[in-house]
């Protein structure tokens, strides 16, 4: 099973957690602007040339703008995002999240470009010539599906891969519904599903609840048994010692 992270703040501190991986990562990597990410992705592959498969572009916003990606995202800060993708063909990941806790202010300001916002997501979704990844919530209903649907939080493209937020540290499920959301996504999503799993670190709410080694190896073990190709865990600036005596068995 392919073994990959997410890393939200790409500082040397985490950046250097690479050393310790036992095997090539796929390594999506936050930033503000393309200028940003091609400076830390060439940094990051000159320095761990033995640790990297890919590294990911994982574009995020101002606070103010909403800092994920949604219909409800500051217009201009989606524009200037697919801007700078234009012609572009490195991998994208959106990731696709309400700015409730960001900026809920942007609930009102942002409604009147609603549609419009929702259309240039898509558009990009759609159109762009590289490989594309959607980040979202852990929802697997029919119900809670067409909602997202509605809310421009998932797309129904049979091109980019869906990775779920399956964090048991946030959400405290039973292995067995667990194993059904998994097996309902791979379904919904066959060759292209990918679950996130964590959080091993804290993200931009400083708040989160850690998993702990245990309950990751819990987690890898239900995902390897259902036959999962790769896994992300949120994220890598988290990982310790334990974490990857761990990870050598899968």
């Amino acid at each position: 099973m392919q073994i990959s992270f997410f890393e939200e703040f790409p500082t040397k501190e985490n950046l250097k957690k690479l050393t310790l991986i036992p095997k090539k990562t796929n390594l999506f990597l936050a930033a503000k602007s393309i200028q940003e990410f091609q400076s830390t992705s060439n940094t990051t592959h000159q320095q761990y040339p033995n640790k990297i498969k890919q590294i990911v572009y994982w574009p995020i916003l101002k606070r103010s703008e909403g800092y994920w990606i949604s219909p409800f995202s500051n217009n201009k800060a989606l524009q200037r995002i697919f801007k700078e993708l234009e012609n572009k063909t490195f991998p994208v990941m959106l990731d696709l999240e309400l700015p409730t806790t960001q900026n809920p202010l942007l609930f009102i300001t942002q409604l009147p470009y609603f549609i419009i916002n929702k259309h240039q997501i898509r558009k990009f979704i759609n159109h762009y010539q590289g490989p594309v990844y959607l980040c979202e919530y852990p929802l697997s209903s029919a119900f809670s599906i067409s909602i997202t649907n509605l809310l421009g939080l998932h797309y129904n493209n049979k091109h980019v891969k869906i990775m779920k937020m399956q964090y048991r540290s946030l959400h405290h499920i039973s292995n067995q519904t667990f194993k059904n959301k998994i097996t309902s996504n791979q379904k919904k999503y066959p060759n292209r599903f990918i679950p996130g799993i964590g959080t091993t670190a804290t993200g931009i709410h400083q708040n989160e609840p850690i998993l702990s080694p245990q309950n990751l190896k819990r987690d890898l073990q239900i995902l390897k048994d259902l036959n999962i190709q790769e896994t992300v865990i949120f994220r890598l600036g988290g990982l310790t010692k334990e974490h990857i005596k761990i990870m050598k068995s899968f």
